[in-house]
């Protein structure tokens, strides 16, 4: 593992973070926003997410990607538009052979502030302090750094339990 992707979907704003896993602690190496404009249509805002994911992809190449698994709100319709950002982002992320990694929301808070109930200011102050950063990143790229962060620590947690065993889809694999 060394460049590591992480997505925070959404159909207004998708969110994006690279961290290099090599080295003793991740290291920043970028993040921001895919700001999807109003005006475009579902499919069209699906087809802008997927287009820019692979630019982001096509530009830092990570081999891995750590994406937020869908949490069901009070709106059944946000969701589904949620969990269709969120599937642009994985084909886009499968087209370039990442292997692919998803983690509950709740898993994610948890694994970089301490309480799967953080809010969103408790995120960005942590991950603004896990990975020394010199200003405080927006919500959704805080989100995605926090994603990237939980899929470095689960994987490493991993390999020092037992070696070749790897997370994937919320679950350990062989």
């Amino acid at each position: 593992m060394s460049l590591v992707l992480g997505v925070d979907p959404g159909s207004r704003k998708t969110g994006f973070a690279v961290l290099d896993a090599s080295a003793a602690k991740p290291v920043y190496v970028a993040s921001g926003l895919i700001r999807i404009p109003s005006e475009l249509s579902l499919p069209e805002r699906l087809a802008y997410i997927y287009d820019n994911m692979l630019l982001v992809i096509d530009k830092y190449r990570p081999t891995h990607c750590a994406i937020e698994d869908v949490f069901m709100a009070n709106n059944a319709r946000s969701a589904l538009k949620l969990g269709q950002a969120r599937g642009a982002a994985i084909v886009a992320a499968s087209c370039r052979g990442l292997a692919i990694s998803e983690y509950e929301a709740r898993k994610v808070k948890q694994s970089v502030v301490g309480t799967g109930a953080a809010d969103k200011t408790q995120v960005q102050h942590m991950v603004t302090s896990l990975l020394k950063l010199s200003a405080v990143p927006q919500e959704d790229a805080a989100d995605a750094l926090a994603v990237a962060l939980c899929h470095i620590n689960s994987e490493r947690t991993l390999a020092q339990l037992k070696p070749g065993l790897r997370f994937r889809r919320g679950r350990i694999s062989l």
